[in-house]
């Protein structure tokens, strides 16, 4: 018996994506194995924060990197980091900024996100930046005064064109003496993020640990510049200050060090040719259904370059919604959680779904339509 199945919990398929309210995605053996070993001995947390921060720099290119407790945590952090550097007296007054604390972020309206709370709680106002058509890049320069903390990036391609391009606000803020940030959580693949961001110059570039890189879901990775590091790990744990509830545990360092090994010695084209194939096969299993297409969708809803498979249903023709099918999949036997797109489709993603779920999903559905036909017919 599972440990789900004695706590009375359904376990899912998850053909959604890489979710923090699913779970995130699925660890490698490698990855579990690495958390195991190192949760039989007593470390120094310190020591070991650092010393994985620089096994994982070597590995993506990067001056430093640091393992948080997630990327909201990330976030947080990296942005007590601009604010305080390595000054013990600014670390211990966050969130409570005074007057002589920088206290301002600078964002575009467009780049907005609902995780962005993880950077206010730091005490600082965001400086919105753009409207409804775009941002200029005077208007990026115009906003920085002698209180911007950062420049924040919450990036997406799909927004990209509406924003002042990564290049350039990265000269302006060099140019102005401001740290620009890209929080890139779910920007894996592709794998060359790692280090695109920082090569480009961005001072930080911040990635879930639980996603695209398959490591603990409770891990988050930032990269870059190594005195903005070395302030990061200044306000985090095991330091009573606005970290200190974002522990890390040693599984969890010497678990996304693992995940990374392991994620970079993969090969992506093959992984990518994978959804590819996916598409194919669900154009296969439903080309004899009156009432069901088939599409490509690319790229992913977070601009990742990877296409996922949208299933269209007409309603009408079938008898039932698309909301229906859903809930059905989910009651159903195993559950299943996929994603709805527009108002008669579903999106299926290949990326968290592990051997043999393709194939289950294309049954379910195909029995639920064909169920759902007998009964109208009858």
């Amino acid at each position: 018996m599972s440990i789900y199945e004695r706590l009375g919990i359904r376990t899912v398929i998850n053909g959604n994506a890489t979710l923090t309210r699913l779970g995130g995605s699925i660890m490698p053996p490698e990855v579990v194995a690495a958390m195991a070993d190192a949760s039989k001995h007593f470390v120094d947390i310190i020591e070991l924060q650092k010393r994985v921060g620089e096994e994982i720099a070597k590995l993506t290119h990067n001056e430093a990197a640091y393992v948080s407790c997630g990327a909201a945590a990330a976030l947080t952090l990296s942005t007590a980091a601009c604010i305080t550097g390595l000054d013990p007296a600014k670390r211990e007054k966050l969130p409570h900024l005074d007057a002589s604390m920088k206290s301002e972020v600078i964002v575009h309206r467009h780049g907005r996100v609902g995780y962005d709370f993880a950077v206010r709680q730091v005490g600082v106002t965001f400086v919105e930046i753009g409207n409804e058509n775009g941002t200029t890049s005077d208007e990026l320069e115009d906003a920085i005064t002698d209180k911007t903390a950062v420049i924040f990036y919450f990036a997406n391609p799909g927004r990209e064109h509406l924003w002042v391009p990564y290049t350039k606000a990265i000269a302006i803020a060099k140019k102005r003496g401001v740290p620009l940030v890209v929080d890139a959580a779910a920007q894996l693949p592709p794998p060359e993020n790692l280090w695109r961001f920082t090569e480009m110059g961005a001072d930080l570039a911040l990635f879930s640990g639980g996603k695209g890189l398959c490591g603990p879901q409770s891990s988050g990775l930032i990269v870059g510049n190594k005195s903005l590091i070395e302030a990061i790990a200044f306000n985090g744990p095991p330091h009573p200050f606005i970290g200190r509830g974002m522990k890390v545990g040693k599984e969890e360092l010497v678990g996304l060090l693992a995940a990374i090994e392991w994620y970079l010695g993969q090969n992506h084209e093959e992984l990518q040719q994978s959804y590819e194939d996916q598409v194919t096969y669900y154009d296969e299993i439903f080309a004899d259904i009156r009432g069901v297409t088939v599409h490509r969708s690319f790229p992913s809803e977070a601009g990742q370059p990877m296409p996922r498979t949208e299933i269209r249903f007409d309603e009408e023709h079938l008898g039932i919604t698309r909301n229906e099918i859903l809930q059905q999949l989910a009651e159903g036997e195993p559950a299943i959680d996929i994603a709805g797109a527009g108002t008669n489709g579903v999106l299926i993603n290949g990326q968290t779904l592990m051997p043999g779920e393709v194939e289950i999903i294309a049954q379910r559905l195909k029995n639920i339509i064909l169920r759902n036909n007998k009964k109208n017919e009858t």
